[in-house]
C-alpha cells in the first residue's frame, strides 16, 4: 500500500456528487496517510447521491473561497452528474482546478468529474477516460477518449463509473504517492 503521510489532498465537489466515487477514494486515501480535505462552495455540507436517489450529507472540510491550489499536493474529482455540472458555472472552481492544471500536480477524476477539467482546461492533448456520455465533450475539448476502466496520462488518472474504483482507487494511490 502507498504511504501518502504528509501528503494533501483536495476533493472538489458538491451537492450531486455520487457518493461513492468521492467516499471510497477519500477512505483509501486516509488508510494511505494522505490528510483529505472535501472542498465545497458549499458552507457545511454536501448532498451525496447513489445513482439518482438522495444519499447521505457529506461533511465539508473547507469552502472554497478559503483556499488556493497550491495550499493541496493532489486534485481528486469524484462524479455524479450534477456536481461537475453545478462546479462547472462556479468561477472560483474552475480556477481552483486551473491551479492543478497549471502546476501539473496530480489529478484524477471519474465518472463526470472531467467535466470541470473541460473548462479548466485540463482536458487538451490527454489521453482520458469518464462515464460514456461524455466521450463527445472530451473530444471536443482535444482530449483522446478511450473505454478503458482506468487510464492514467503523465499526472492524470481518469476512470469510467462506480464499477471501476478498486482499480481507480490503486492508480489514485499510486500517482498522488510519486
Amino acid at each position: 500500500m502507498s504511504n501518502l503521510k504528509g501528503r494533501r489532498i483536495a476533493v472538489l465537489a458538491t451537492d450531486g456528487v455520487e457518493q461513492i466515487e468521492l467516499t471510497s477514494p477519500v477512505e483509501a486515501l486516509r488508510d494511505a496517510g494522505a490528510e483529505v480535505s472535501v472542498i465545497s462552495p458549499n458552507k457545511d455540507a454536501i448532498q451525496g447521491m447513489n445513482h439518482d436517489k438522495p444519499g447521505d450529507k457529506i461533511r465539508v472540510d473547507a469552502r472554497l473561497c478559503d483556499v488556493k491550489a497550491n495550499q493541496f499536493d493532489a486534485l481528486l474529482l469524484p462524479g455524479g452528474v450534477a456536481n461537475p455540472d453545478n462546479l462547472r458555472l462556479v468561477p472560483e472552481a474552475i480556477q481552483f482546478v486551473k491551479g492543478f492544471v497549471a502546476q501539473d500536480k496530480p489529478i484524477a477524476a471519474i465518472c463526470h468529474g472531467p467535466w470541470t477539467l473541460i473548462d479548466a482546461g485540463g482536458a487538451i492533448g490527454r489521453r482520458m477516460t469518464s462515464w460514456p456520455s461524455l466521450k463527445t465533450d472530451l473530444a471536443n475539448a482535444g482530449a483522446e477518449w478511450t473505454d478503458e476502466p482506468v487510464v492514467r496520462d503523465g499526472h492524470l488518472v481518469t476512470s469510467r463509473k462506480p464499477e471501476d474504483l478498486p482499480r481507480f482507487n490503486v492508480a489514485v494511490l499510486e500517482l498522488f504517492g510519486e
